[in-house]
């Protein structure tokens, strides 16, 4: 065949309507040949059907069969064509990289255009019949691409434009009747946009993916930069306990000197006097053994008796039996532990109340008070940092967000991650409720105030029962009553914390919280009783303490 095809010339295996090689050729009653495509299409154009060569007229339109022998000869004649163009095409690309016209006889012109229906690379001029002739303007054109004969099947040396789902693998018609026969066959076109689809979805995860790790990363960062700031505050926050403690240590050794060193004098004192007391005793003694002494030694038995009257009475005399100097300094150390234990304990608990309030102060945010919230007994100054419980209640819109039971308001910022700390001055206060809802809470029916309906809140009532509202709510004994409350929030962690702000102290704290919704600031300035609490709640700047 490749023998015989070499005798052929390239005339012999053109349409004569698209000008081109054969593609799917077919014979008509009259012997004459052409594409199949190229003369349905001109029957269609034209009403008589009749033979574009010879003008033979039929009387009806012929039935169109491929001729199998000239299909092949025509294709092993592309193909023959397709390897020398090839050959020739790749000696003037070497170093341009272009694709060259396939058609150009003398000078290769740059190819514009490949046709995949006839396996050939054209350059403008040569591309013009395929945007004029009807049937060649169907065929599929794409940028130039070399190795046309790659999109011949191997075994029929049919264009492959069919792919078989079945096997996975690109086809030709030929297969599709043998090989792939019942096999399920989709045009090349079909399974591209499949494949392409599918190719997409693909990147797409690929590319989600990518930005979930991207994000996590940042996530990772965004958790390192946090701990080294919680890590520098927790070092600077444990420099200032110990540098406290040490410096109380230091206080407390002092004053335990300075008093064993007063009790020594004081003993050493004591004993001066003991010792002065005795020797001023020795010395009358003395003197009273000189006197004795001297009358003992006198022989004159007369003159005794005579003097003996007159010897001076013994001096008085203490008993010194039971007078001792102890050591005072038994069990001053123990003492000292003690008390420096004692002091330790309330140094520490001063000091840790100091750092933790400081490291909540820094979370601080603005927060302001929601007007659409307030209950119609409520009033809201100009600002929104203000609210009290006036006499009366006003006409106000009763829209979904507004509180309809007790007398209470929201803050206008909501809060669903991080953590956030505000303010608020209860001085002159006998009653108020402060802490953070959740946005669900019921604002029209009755409810009892607890985690459980979404409330994490504490409380004053009758001037000096502090509650946690727990459910049921929990005393709360606090040494000193306090002017200004703090508000903490850690979402993550769970937690809500309320503080005495004036001296630092932690008053109750919410633990173990499962917070899902956003949170609200709430605010409770409780009921007027006839002006004994008018006083407003006021949300403060934060002011850190020192």
């Amino acid at each position: 065949m490749s023998s015989a095809s070499s005798l052929l010339s390239e005339d012999q295996f053109l349409c004569s309507i698209c000008l081109d090689v054969f593609t799917y050729p077919v014979t008509i009653p009259c012997g004459h040949n052409f594409c199949k495509t190229c003369i349905t299409e001109h029957w269609n154009i034209d009403l008589q059907c009749q033979c574009p060569v010879c003008k033979d007229v039929f009387d009806r339109r012929p039935e169109l069969r491929v001729n199998t022998f000239i299909s092949e000869m025509a294709a092993q004649f592309r193909q023959s064509a397709v390897r020398k163009t090839s050959s020739f095409s790749e000696q003037q690309c070497t170093n341009t990289g272009e694709v060259l016209c396939d058609v150009c006889t003398e000078t290769k012109l740059k190819a514009v255009k490949s046709c995949l229906v006839c396996l050939t690379s054209y350059c403008e001029t040569h591309l013009e019949p395929h945007q004029r002739i009807p049937g060649l303007k169907r065929h599929k054109l794409i940028d130039p691409v070399e190795n046309l004969e790659d999109r011949m099947c191997k075994k029929h040396d049919r264009p492959l434009e069919l792919f078989c789902k079945t096997d996975q693998i690109c086809v030709c018609q030929f297969c599709t009747e043998l090989d792939h026969k019942k096999h399920r066959i989709v045009p090349l076109i079909e399974e591209y946009k499949y494949k392409k689809a599918k190719l997409g979805k693909t990147e797409a995860g690929i590319q989600q993916m990518i930005q979930e790790r991207r994000l996590k990363i940042q996530q990772i960062k965004q958790s390192v930069k946090l701990s080294k700031e919680d890590a520098d505050r927790e070092t600077a926050a444990s420099v200032q306990v110990f540098t406290a403690l040490i410096q109380s240590v230091e206080r407390n050794l002092a004053q335990l000197i300075d008093m064993i060193e007063e009790k020594q004098k004081t003993t050493e004192k004591h004993a001066e006097g003991f010792i002065k007391e005795m020797e001023e005793e020795i010395s009358e003694m003395m003197k009273r053994s000189a006197e004795v002494e001297h009358l003992s030694r006198t022989e004159d038995h007369l003159q005794f008796l005579q003097s003996f009257p007159s010897l001076n009475p013994p001096p008085p005399t203490k008993d010194w039996t039971e007078v001792r100097v102890q050591s005072l300094y038994e069990g001053t150390v123990r003492r000292a532990v003690a008390q420096l234990e004692e002091t330790f304990s309330k140094e520490i608990k001063k000091v840790c109340a100091d750092v933790e309030l400081k490291r909540v102060q820094q979370f601080a945010v603005d927060v302001t008070l929601d007007p659409e919230t307030a209950h119609a007994a409520l009033i809201l100054s100009d600002y929104g940092k203000q609210v009290t419980c006036g006499y009366l209640w006003m006409k106000l819109p009763d829209n979904p967000q507004r509180i309809s039971t007790c007398p209470c308001v929201l803050g206008k910022q909501s809060f669903s991650s991080g953590r956030f700390y505000y303010e608020v001055q209860v001085k002159g206060k006998p009653k108020w409720d402060l802490g953070v809802v959740r946005e669900s809470i019921n604002r029209k029916d009755p409810i009892t105030a607890n985690p459980k309906t979404g409330f994490w809140a504490i409380g004053l009532r009758n001037e000096n029962e502090y509650k946690a509202f727990t459910g049921p709510a929990v005393s709360l004994s606090l040494k000193s009553k306090p002017q200004k409350v703090g508000v903490f929030v850690d979402y993550e962690e769970g937690l809500v914390s309320f503080y005495d702000v004036d001296v630092a102290a932690l008053i109750y704290s919410f633990t173990d919280c499962n917070f899902t919704e956003k949170l609200y600031p709430f605010f409770g300035p409780c009921n007027n009783d006839d002006g004994k609490n008018s006083a407003p709640l006021i949300i403060s700047p934060v002011s850190h303490t020192d």
